[in-house]
């Protein structure tokens, strides 16, 4: 038996899986967010601690002869958070998030202190970690100087579960202080930062052993003292979940935000359109995301502006989609990553005439959004990643309508998993007996059998590429306007 434990932002998932990779089951613990201030948003990590032993707590009492025979644990969780530790490893504040903004004027300072870009792969955001480690120095200094560790969310997780500090390559690349080539710290980028190798966890690849379980815990869940995996960070982990592990492969999450995921061989970079290039959660290799922040998202959107359910505004549309809505619509609702790396973009209509019906609008949101994987797609070929079919995953994936326009959009076929959860959990589970077996093969990380294909339509292709160019346009129409 496996256990997998994904720190989520909303959320703690733990999944308690056989040698099959069936699962056998899961238990959940709802997490809040804390805003103190306009763009803020925090965490306090002992909340992470108590929602674990919850849920694992949940699963020991309702499956006890399974949880028995556990015999690896396995970590996710989201990435960037910064996640400060004193001397006795306690917090010293709460952790800053993923999608906290305030770090937004020390990008630019750090932009010139290092190469961020070259060495870290990625171009400094607010939402990476390294920057927010500068907003502390200038703002809450005395905060800074008792900083002795800095952990990723999971890994703080991982602290409780064997009393090590230790990260793993995916989740660490995502700091910003990683040579992502070398998969190892760079000194250059922590000294950009006023930290150094002293303030950072050992790391390990995702699928190696970390540790193993403290005593205590063994003894209060009834289990061995087992080994804990790596694990990886929340994308890197899904694609573990799916074997998205080998170059070649990707999926496509139609989610909240809608990410590009493509797996690689080797470190490939591309910082001027906004590419995500990290390390994976496996050894020798790497990834790419082409990430922007509304997708299904927008939909919900227009859903509350309308009073619909998303459902039902889906249900609107013909089961085949022949021609683009006469509308267009720019998914910019929460500012934008790839490709323009621009937080203040704004979402918009146009082509908004008298006789524009719901259905129009509801489809033109939606090919605004495919519009959007389209310029991912076109990122990720830019930094020479070719990839031709990937996994169609998240709530929107459940719309065929969406998933025709998407493939003729980015020309990319879509494949829809048969039933099942090979979400962040499972892929630590993966990950978890990867650690315990030492095996990395296509038997530990096999993919979700195809249940139907969705394949790019040339004609409706031909006319969705009129289209894209007058969303181009649209963009830097917006933008000129402010």
């Amino acid at each position: 038996m496996y256990l997998g434990l994904d720190i989520g932002t909303s959320g703690v998932k733990a999944m308690l899986v056989n040698d099959r990779f069936d699962v056998i089951g899961t238990a959940h613990a709802s997490l809040t967010v804390s805003r103190p201030h306009p763009g803020w948003s925090e965490q306090n990590p002992l909340d992470w601690i108590a929602a674990c032993e919850r849920t694992i707590a949940e699963l020991a009492e309702t499956h006890s002869e399974a949880f028995g025979k556990l015999q690896s644990i396995g970590l996710s969780g989201h990435m960037h958070g910064a996640t400060l530790l004193d001397s006795n490893d306690q917090p010293l504040r709460p952790c800053i998030l993923w999608n906290d903004a305030r770090s937004g004027p020390q990008c630019e300072a750090l932009e010139e202190r290092a190469d961020f870009r070259g060495i870290g792969g990625n171009i400094v955001m607010a939402g990476f970690t390294a920057p927010k480690l500068q907003w502390v120095a200038e703002n809450e200094p005395e905060i800074f100087e008792k900083t002795c560790k800095v952990l990723l969310p999971k890994d703080f997780v991982r602290l409780w579960l064997t009393g090590e500090h230790v990260s793993d390559m995916s989740d660490a690349a995502g700091t910003l202080w990683m040579d992502v080539a070398k998969r190892d710290w760079s000194d250059t980028l922590l000294e950009a930062t006023g930290l150094d190798r002293s303030h950072m966890p050992s790391l390990v690849e995702g699928s190696d052993v970390s540790g193993h379980l403290r005593a205590d815990l063994a003894d209060r869940w009834g289990v061995a003292k087992v080994p804990v995996a790596g694990g990886g960070g929340d994308n890197a982990a899904t694609a573990c979940g799916m074997g998205i592990t080998t170059p070649g492969t990707g999926f496509l999450s139609l989610g909240t935000s809608g990410v590009l995921f493509a797996t690689t061989d080797r470190f490939a970079p591309n910082t001027a359109d906004a590419v995500h290039a990290f390390c994976h959660a496996v050894p020798n290799t790497w990834h790419q995301m082409g990430v922007f922040l509304s997708a299904s998202d927008s939909l919900t959107w227009l859903s509350e502006i309308s009073g619909r359910s998303p459902a039902d505004l889906a249900s609107l549309l013909p089961e085949t989609i022949t021609e683009p809505s006469p509308a267009g619509f720019l998914p910019y609702l929460s500012g934008e990553r790839t490709p323009h790396n621009d937080p203040n973009a704004t979402g918009a209509f146009w082509g908004l005439r008298r006789d524009v019906a719901l259905p129009d609008m509801v489809q033109s949101v939606m090919e605004g959004v495919a519009m959007a994987f389209a310029d991912s797609a076109h990122a990720l070929r830019s930094a020479g990643t070719e990839i031709d079919a990937v996994y169609a995953v998240g709530g929107g994936a459940r719309s065929d309508q969406w998933l025709q326009i998407i493939a003729a959009m980015t020309g990319l076929t879509l494949l829809k998993p048969e039933a099942g959860d090979f979400g962040a959990a499972m892929g630590a589970a993966k990950l978890a007996a990867a650690a315990a077996t030492g095996d990395v093969s296509a038997s530990v990380f096999s993919s979700p059998k195809v249940d139907a294909e969705v394949w790019p339509d040339a004609h409706l292709a031909e006319k969705y590429a009129e289209k894209y160019d007058a969303y181009r346009r649209a963009y830097g129409q917006l933008k000129v306007l402010g």
